[in-house]
């Protein structure tokens, strides 16, 4: 009965020093629908299910985001190609990235702090984007809907 006892105390002792999971279900793939941005006074609402696609991958310490035009390039007023990922920190519902790759390199190595809800399979992820030396400061709501 001792060594039962010492085997339960053990094994509290490594549960309860287990790193505690995120109550946020983040990890996933990620469908970009919206994004509005705010700048200068100016807003900038752009809808990712038409004629462009954007997905954003978060697994247990990294995320990575993905983007292109439909039309493969081919419509110079719309094409665009955009990519980059690195490490995130979740606590709570503050999501922070730290940007370690960007295809736009003055992004990389900056992180960016943003507040994430979910609802069901929707991610809504807002924050302040700064990257210094640029002018770039906005303000960045973008919503998701998970991927099954």
């Amino acid at each position: 009965m001792k060594l039962t006892g010492a085997c339960l105390l053990l094994i509290s002792a490594l549960i309860s020093c287990e790193t505690k999971k995120n109550s946020l279900s983040i990890e996933g793939t990620w469908q970009l629908q919206t994004g509005t941005l705010i700048e200068k006074n100016d807003t900038t609402i752009t809808d990712y299910t038409k004629g462009k696609q954007f997905i954003k991958i978060i697994n247990g310490s990294h995320f990575a985001f993905f983007g292109h035009d439909l039309t493969k390039g081919k419509d110079s007023a719309n094409a665009f190609y955009t990519s980059g990922g690195g490490k995130y920190i979740l606590t709570d519902s503050s999501y922070t990235e730290s940007l370690e790759y960007c295809s736009d390199r003055q992004w990389e190595n900056n992180s960016f702090k943003f507040t994430v809800t979910i609802n069901n399979d929707t991610l809504i992820q807002k924050g302040i984007e700064k990257v210094e030396g640029t002018g770039i400061e906005r303000y960045n709501t973008e919503k998701y809907v998970r991927l099954k």
